[in-house]
């Protein structure tokens, strides 16, 4: 077991955060999010989507996110664009870095993109590319690494094969995501054993959302592979429009907690980002969903 010294979050919120939110969450709000998650001290922000307002009417002021953020030198900002229209849309707001998205399952991979996942790797193709010539950096996630909700359990070696042809077309960082939450720390490990095969451990991450409570457990499990890259969301916010039950994003909080009770180095402070969650849990209306945010909380008052 080789634990990293030091671990990168790169706070997935404002975007995988609050693209289910129902009811519209303005720019300003947002763009504050985003300026709070900056001050305590996340350098990976993950900002907006580059998608059909037909289809994501919540990323709809995309252009106006980006344009409002006061940026600095240190810190990545990143946008999801699934295909070379978005990627046209999303580059005259100058993303550091733009994020696509594959799946190791074919039926999740027909009913959230309508077609197969080889069709889906190839529509990536032209985008990494236009990226590239642009020297923006391209992260490649792989849903649904270790269960579908249409195909149940994901052999690992689905993983290795997305993982594949994405490092075929030029993808520079892979992220194996539990898109569901039903992972468990064996079988994450699994299949981050087998995306390893293709991207070494500077170059490969996780995502793992919190269905069943076993998002710690899976990141701790990925750091004990020497992982030490992982998308957090601030308050735990997000889900899957096509997982019904699944749950947002690890709580960025209890992922800091937990590294900075193993000495493991973030860079961020844990207060200040527990402002930030409460500041966009409070707009929603709902208290944050992250354990040790609710602690700390309950201690202030206290």
């Amino acid at each position: 077991m080789t634990l990293p010294t030091k671990v990168k979050l790169v706070d997935v919120g404002p975007r995988d955060g609050l693209q289910n939110e129902k009811e519209p969450v303005p720019a300003a709000v947002k763009i504050e999010l985003v300026h709070r998650l900056q001050a305590a001290g996340l350098k990976n922000i993950e900002v907006t989507s580059f998608v059909s307002p037909k289809w994501v009417p919540q990323m709809a002021d995309n252009a106006e996110v980006m344009a409002g953020i006061a940026r600095q030198n240190d810190i990545c900002y990143s946008v999801l664009t699934p295909n070379l229209q978005g990627f046209e849309a999303a580059k005259a707001s100058k993303p550091d870095q733009i994020v696509v998205f594959g799946a190791a399952s074919e039926a999740f991979s027909q009913r959230n993109i309508n077609c197969s996942i080889a069709d889906s790797i190839e529509r990536f193709r032209p985008v990494v590319e236009a990226a590239h010539a642009q020297g923006i950096s391209v992260r490649g996630a792989i849903s649904c690494s270790v269960g579908c909700p249409y195909e149940g359990e994901i052999a690992p070696e689905r993983v290795g094969l997305v993982a594949k042809l994405m490092k075929d077309i030029g993808v520079d960082h892979i992220y194996v995501a539990d898109t569901i939450g039903v992972g468990t720390p064996r079988k994450v490990q699994a299949a981050m054993d087998a995306a390893l095969a293709h991207y070494d451990l500077d170059h490969t991450a996780g995502h793992f959302h919190d269905t069943y409570g076993q998002a710690l457990a899976n990141t701790l499990a990925a750091m004990e592979m020497g992982v030490w890259q992982f998308d957090t969301s601030v308050a735990g916010l997000g889900g899957c429009p096509y997982a019904k039950g699944a749950t947002g994003n690890v709580a960025s909080e209890d992922v800091v907690y937990l590294l900075r009770g193993m000495g493991i180095d973030t860079g961020i402070d844990l207060d200040a980002l527990v402002d930030a969650g409460q500041y966009i849990s409070g707009f929603l209306q709902r208290k944050p969903n992250s354990r040790a945010a609710t602690a700390l909380l309950n201690k202030r008052q206290a």
